[in-house]
């Protein structure tokens, strides 16, 4: 094991300071590391500055190392320079240990902005799609509008073609409600709705009118009474905004020009070329009031939405030489913290979302780069019913742990401990493939679920993924919730969710605790979660291979099994211990140590 540092509280004094506050830092040095020197780089007004680290204490883990650290400026970025005994000289940043430099982008950062909320960190959310997730008897009394094509609930869902956005189940926000024993049930805490505005298609993703609930979905009343009943249950409840664009059929595409890009001839930029999603000009003014307005107007009674999940957040603000972006996400949290200081706002972002996040905006993102992708390139089954990688031409990748992690790292690596951990870690979502198709069985897709409820950020589940259903694509995989069909769900997945769900709330470590990869092979997934008083060491397996022995515990630590059934453990005088062979599976330890590691 190598020296250790990254922005959970075993490590930083305070990971949400105040601009002029001094933060302990320390640095984990394992037994067999002999560091001479340590220095802390910090950039101060622009300025790289070098202040020398102390020796803390040791303990059986190794040594620890302490710097001070003050806040100067809204963010802070900081490494560390080690000089070992042989000489040696290394960098220790977000992306590791290196023997080279690195660009400042790498370095661990403290972030003075207001934080999100401290219940998003410890949220499970339940993604829910409300036309194919439940019908009120209500639903079958209201007519067909003229661009839907009704279907019964049991229609296969159309995956290409025109009719994936025009297929019609009824599904409703009283249906939600009547259904929060399975989300409670589940473990999630949070249903996050995608939008519930009027619109000209299933998805909704092309609003009419953002000042009302769609009547199909049961109208205001509807919005208000879900979230009465999600709220007496201490649960959250999102919303779904977009800020990119609107639909064709929106007002103030008729009575607003100057909010779109209109060309002289009469045309507009739309979303990706498609003509009914017009997009937004965030230059106007006008056009900022009232987006603030109504963001506020659905965080605030009766409705009293918990905040707001941002559709194409990437693209927002960002049109050939304009680029808002930021302005647009500062604005609408100050607007979202002026009514509702405890609401959160997270931002769908698709590719790289680093260089939008720590901006005194958006609090964390849909972590499709960082999480989804390198899961399911290191899960993928090996025949495949889709031919693209998220939107990527070609099939998904084939890679091993290690390339994984290291993905996983490449992006951590330039975002604060704070962002990386208030994202959403996600499997599948209503514009993605579903995760069972995949990895293509139970086993591998219980190894998908371990990882996505025991590494940092906030698990999402996308409803259905937790019954074994299946999709090819976004639109495939919105599948109407089989209620009334409870043969065909997949009872064991259901019960390793839960059974996930229970371990995380009540491990502290998984939800608060830092991060050390302790082994990235092939096959096979080692790594630790740690906060002071609570470590759990994981260990996944995709297939089934030779034992491997793995060290980055204290001597003779032991523990006993939390998920997955396998035997207590017990390291040796090395810190070592043997995880078996049988894959795929997934596995969950406490750790306990001597304190003086004997």
């Amino acid at each position: 094991m190598t020296p250790h540092h990254d922005g959970s509280s075993l490590y930083v004094s305070n990971p949400s300071p105040a601009l002029g506050e001094t933060v302990s830092l320390f640095v984990r040095v394992p037994h067999g590391n002999l560091i001479r020197r340590m220095h802390l780089r910090s950039v101060r007004d622009g300025e790289p500055v070098f202040g020398e680290a102390v020796l803390d204490r040791r303990d059986a883990t190794g040594e620890w190392w302490r710097a001070e650290i003050e806040v100067r400026n809204p963010i802070t970025p900081y490494r560390f320079l080690i000089r070992t005994v042989s000489g040696a000289v290394r960098w220790l940043t977000g992306w590791g240990l290196t023997s080279y430099d690195l660009p400042d982008a790498t370095d661990f950062r403290l972030v003075a902005h207001a934080p999100g909320p401290d219940w998003a960190r410890d949220a499970i959310v339940y993604q829910i799609f409300p036309d194919r997730f439940a019908r009120s008897a209500a639903a079958d009394d209201r007519a067909t509008p003229d661009w839907a094509v009704r279907c019964d609930w049991g229609t296969p869902v159309a995956g290409h073609g025109p009719l994936a956005a025009t297929q019609l189940y009824g599904g409703d926000l009283d249906g939600v409600a009547e259904h929060l024993d399975h989300v409670a049930d589940l473990g999630a805490d949070t249903v996050y709705l995608t939008p519930f505005f009027p619109a000209k298609s299933n998805h909704r993703y092309d609003g009419s009118d953002f000042g009302t609930v769609d009547p199909l979905l049961g109208g205001d009343q509807a919005l208000v009474r879900l979230s009465e009943a999600v709220h007496a249950r201490g649960m959250r409840l999102l919303g779904d905004l977009t800020t990119n664009h609107t639909g064709d059929a929106h007002e103030w595409f008729r009575s607003e020009k100057d909010f779109f890009y209109f060309n002289s001839d009469g045309g507009y930029e739309s979303w990706l070329g498609v003509p009914s999603l017009p997009k937004l000009n965030w230059g106007s003014p006008e056009l900022r009031r009232r987006f603030v307005k109504l963001a506020q107007h659905w965080l605030t009674y009766p409705y009293g939405l918990d905040g707001w999940r941002i559709d194409v957040a990437n693209m927002t603000g960002r049109r050939g030489a304009d680029n808002l972006t930021h302005e647009v996400a500062a604005l609408l949290h100050r607007a979202v913290r002026q009514v509702r200081p405890d609401a959160m706002l997270l931002a769908e972002h698709g590719h790289d979302a680093t260089r939008d996040l720590d901006a005194d905006g958006w609090q964390g993102t849909m972590n499709y780069a960082g999480f989804t992708r390198p899961v399911w390139s290191w899960l993928r089954a090996d025949e495949l019913p889709f031919p693209d990688f998220l939107g990527v031409p070609g099939e998904i990748p084939f890679r091993d742990a290690g390339e994984m992690v290291s993905t996983m790292t490449a992006f951590s690596a330039q975002t604060s401990w704070r962002a990386f951990t208030s994202s959403w870690q996600i499997l599948s979502s209503h514009d993605t493939p579903r995760i069972r198709s995949v990895v293509g069985g139970a086993d591998r897709h219980e190894v998908a679920a371990g990882l996505l409820f025991t590494l940092p950020g906030t698990p999402m589940i996308f409803a259905g993924d937790e019954l074994g259903l299946s999709g090819v694509n976004g639109e495939h995989s919105r599948t109407p919730m089989p209620w009334n069909e409870t043969d065909g769900w997949d009872m064991r997945t259901l019960a390793r969710y839960r059974a996930l769900a229970r371990l995380r709330r009540g491990t502290r470590a998984l939800r608060d605790g830092g991060l050390r990869w302790v082994h990235a092979a092939g096959d096979l997934l080692v790594f630790l979660r740690e906060t002071a008083d609570d470590i759990v060491l994981v260990a996944a397996r995709r297939a089934a291979g030779p034992p491997v022995r793995v060290t980055g515990l204290a001597p003779h630590a032991w523990g006993d099994n939390l998920y997955g059934g396998a035997e207590p453990i017990k390291a040796g005088v090395d810190g070592s211990i043997e995880i078996d062979g049988d894959g795929p599976t997934f596995q969950v330890w406490s750790v306990r140590q001597h304190p003086k590691g004997c």
